[in-house]
């Protein structure tokens, strides 16, 4: 990953049906993109989970970002 640390993203069947998460957590990378989307600044998101570091909301940023740019993308149904 070129700026987050490859290492705090999980991929783990037994952890949130293998969604992605930050590691040591269940906080999944689709909840970080939500509240982005949702109009929260990395501060705000590190407010409502304190456990997180700021490299770990980069990272979730850096991850999502590199799989919108995988050569297969899945449409929405």
């Amino acid at each position: 990953m070129s700026g987050g640390d490859e290492s705090r993203i999980v991929v783990d069947p037994e952890i949130c049906g293998g969604k992605p998460t930050i590691r040591g957590s269940r906080i999944m990378v689709r909840n970080i993109l939500g509240m982005v989307a949702g109009g929260y600044d990395r501060e705000g998101i590190l407010q409502e989970y304190p456990e997180l570091e700021p490299e770990d909301v980069s990272a979730a940023l850096d991850y999502a970002s590199e799989v919108v740019d995988e050569d297969r993308v899945v449409p929405r149904a």
